[in-house]
C-alpha cells in the first residue's frame, strides 16, 4: 500500500525526471487521499488528456526507476486498458481520457478543482468525489465497493451529480454506463446495507428503461 508521504516522494521523483511540463487528473484512491478520504492506496491512478503527455510521464517514471508492466495482468481483456509501470509493490496506471468503458468527460475536468503541484513540471488535479464514485464502477476492482462506500459515508453526496454523470457517459457513447452504475450501487447495498437510497436506484433504472426503449425505436427505424 502507498501512503500519502510515499506517493508525494514518488511524484516528486517523476517530476524531476520529466523533460517537459505535464498535467494529469488523479482518480481512485490517489484522489481520495488528497481529500483525506483514504490513508493509503494500492496504486496511483492518473488520467491524461493526450497520449503525448502520458508517454512523457511514463518515460520519466522509467527514468525514476519504474518499469513497464502488462495491463492484461490486472485488467484482463477490458477495453481502454491503461499503460502501467511499477517498482516493487508500487504501481501506476496511466489512462488517456477513457477509463475502461467510461470517459473522463469535460464536466469531470471542470469539477476537478483541487490542484497539486509536484516540483516544477508535474501538476495533478484531483477528480471530484462524485466522479470518483462513478469511475469506481468502471474499473470494478477489489477495493472499489469499499472505497465508494467510504466516500458516501464521509461526505454529503449529491446523487444528481452522479446520475447526470452516468447519463452524460451514455451521450458520449458509453451505452453501458447506467447499467453499470445501477449494478455497482446494488452491490454496495448488498455489502454495506442500504447505503444508496432506493429512490436513486429507481431513477437509474427508469433512465435505463428509457434508454433501452429509445435504442429499440432507433433500431426499428434503421
Amino acid at each position: 500500500m502507498i501512503k500519502i508521504e510515499e506517493q508525494e516522494k514518488i511524484l516528486l521523483a517523476i517530476s524531476k525526471a520529466l523533460k517537459k511540463k505535464a498535467m494529469a487528473y488523479a482518480i481512485g484512491g490517489t484522489a481520495m487521499m488528497f481529500y483525506g478520504l483514504k490513508d493509503a492506496t494500492k496504486d496511483i491512478d492518473l488520467v491524461f488528456e493526450s497520449e503525448e503527455e502520458r508517454d512523457i510521464f511514463k518515460e520519466a517514471a522509467i527514468a525514476a526507476g519504474f518499469e513497464s508492466m502488462d495491463a492484461i495482468t490486472v485488467y484482463k481483456n477490458k477495453k481502454n486498458r491503461p499503460e502501467m509501470v511499477r517498482t516493487g509493490e508500487v504501481r501506476i496506471d496511466l489512462f488517456v481520457n477513457d477509463i475502461i468503458l467510461f470517459r473522463f468527460s469535460g464536466a469531470m475536468k471542470e469539477r476537478a478543482k483541487k490542484a497539486y503541484q509536484f516540483g516544477d513540471r508535474l501538476l495533478l488535479k484531483a477528480a471530484d468525489p462524485h466522479d470518483i464514485i462513478l469511475l469506481k464502477c468502471a474499473t470494478d476492482r477489489a477495493k472499489d465497493i469499499e472505497d465508494a462506500f467510504n466516500i458516501i459515508k464521509n461526505m454529503k453526496v449529491d446523487w444528481n451529480i452522479i446520475i447526470e454523470g452516468a447519463e452524460n457517459q451514455v451521450k458520449l457513447g458509453k451505452d453501458i454506463a447506467l447499467l453499470d452504475l445501477g449494478d455497482f450501487f446494488e452491490r454496495i447495498n448488498k455489502k454495506e446495507g442500504n447505503t444508496v437510497p432506493a429512490r436513486v436506484l429507481d431513477r437509474i433504472y427508469t433512465l435505463l428503461l428509457k434508454q433501452i426503449k429509445a435504442k429499440k425505436k432507433a433500431n426499428k427505424k434503421g
